[in-house]
């Protein structure tokens, strides 16, 4: 009988960081001071985007939902980031974290610095 926390562990996947999909990831956050690769249905990505709207900065944002390759861009991501949540953002190439993050950073007057 095994444990639950065993029971419950996801495989492991290899993810091809030479994938097109990894080229593409790669490609849009060096192209691009705002990324955020997102769903457009979730209340995290949209907590993130209304961060840079407020501060009238455009975000390239990337919906993975509507991407036939949505499920792999989000494997690259977790393999970058550490983490296959979204929303992903980054900002000038370097990952800033998720909707939480961002709105932190933005209530503490940081976020802004990254536009001044």
């Amino acid at each position: 009988m095994g444990s639950i926390v065993s029971e419950m562990q996801q495989p492991i996947v290899f993810v091809n960081m030479d994938s097109p999909a990894a080229q593409f990831v790669r490609q849009t956050i060096n192209d691009n001071k705002v990324v955020i690769f997102s769903k457009s249905y979730c209340p995290y990505c949209s907590m993130a985007k209304e961060q840079f709207r407020k501060l009238d900065v455009k975000a390239h944002v990337v919906e993975l939902d509507l991407r036939s390759d949505g499920e792999e861009i989000q494997a690259v991501l977790g393999e970058m980031t550490g983490a296959r949540t979204v929303p992903r953002c980054f900002i000038n190439g370097k990952f800033v974290g998720g909707g939480t993050d961002v709105k932190r950073l933005c209530d503490q007057g940081i976020l802004q610095k990254y536009f001044q």
